[in-house]
């Protein structure tokens, strides 16, 4: 389905008119530490309705993984394992549902912040740690997956919206920020692929990190130029977090007018043009 789709599909789930996006969403130290060090934490901001809107999509997207690898007779499905880890991309592509977070005031308010007046759906997925000591993933930059996968790395960096679904802990594999200062950059690293993991990996250094400790229902921003990892989920219950990805241009692939990633239109001058749904 191409983005356009996506976007009627969603329109016509809900039906809205366009409306003007203030700014003044996120306190201003919060948007301070944003810029300084290149995240920070809105801690229980996710309100009711829309927590529990993200966690029943969750479990009906883990529900289908579960009756393709049935039907499949295995426990693996593309990277998606079986009680172990769950991936679900492109989320608003299969549930129409999802329009009501990703177009919802509070993420209109938070990108109009971060972002400026202009602002599109770049990328959206679940990932959700299940008990494995091997669920970790190294040191990167999203920009770097984006650069070491076709898209033009000239491009400017994206913000990316961690939300918790449960409470993250380090126990259960919760998320570890390198501040600039720590990292020595605010610039693109070229990445390389760990042979083991399979991970990019931009960050070899002994820094290790700020740990996210947050309730169900935060939301974690950074920068697609922050680096970042996370440990392992050692706990015998699911860590679910849900990433909604916006940049503030149409990111497109490298030496080519064709897009990389969705590039939904979402703020145009201030305006939700998703129609606030």
């Amino acid at each position: 389905m191409s983005s356009d789709q996506a976007l009627g599909r969603a329109a016509a789930a809900k039906e809205m008119p366009a409306t003007k996006v203030p700014t003044g969403s996120i306190i201003e130290s919060a948007r301070a530490e944003y810029e300084e060090t290149g995240f920070c934490v809105l801690p229980n901001i996710i309100p009711d309705d829309l927590l529990s809107l993200l966690r029943d999509e969750c479990q009906g997207f883990i529900d289908r993984k579960h009756a393709e690898m049935d039907a499949a007779g295995t426990d693996s499905v593309g990277i998606s394992h079986r009680g172990r880890r769950y991936f679900v991309e492109r989320t608003l592509q299969q549930s129409t549902k999802m329009a009501e977070f990703l177009f919802s005031p509070l993420m209109a308010g938070i990108c109009r912040d971060i972002l400026g007046p202009d602002a599109w759906l770049f990328y959206d997925q679940y990932v959700v740690k299940g008990a494995d000591p091997n669920s970790r993933f190294a040191w990167h930059q999203d920009s770097g997956y984006v650069a070491a996968n076709g898209g033009d790395p000239k491009h400017k960096p994206y913000l990316t919206c961690w939300c918790t679904l449960d409470d993250v802990t380090e126990e259960n594999g919760t998320v570890y920020m390198l501040p600039y200062d720590k990292a020595g950059t605010r610039d693109l690293v070229e990445h390389q692929k760990d042979p083991e993991m399979n991970d990019w990996v931009g960050y070899h250094g002994d820094e290790p990190g700020t740990m996210v400790i947050a309730p169900a229902g935060s939301i974690a921003l950074f920068s697609s130029m922050t680096f970042h990892r996370s440990g392992p989920n050692l706990t015998n219950n699911m860590r679910r977090v849900y990433l909604a990805q916006y940049s503030a241009e149409p990111i497109k692939k490298v030496n080519s007018d064709e897009l990389w990633g969705q590039s939904i239109p979402f703020l145009r001058d201030g305006v939700n043009v998703a129609g606030g749904a």
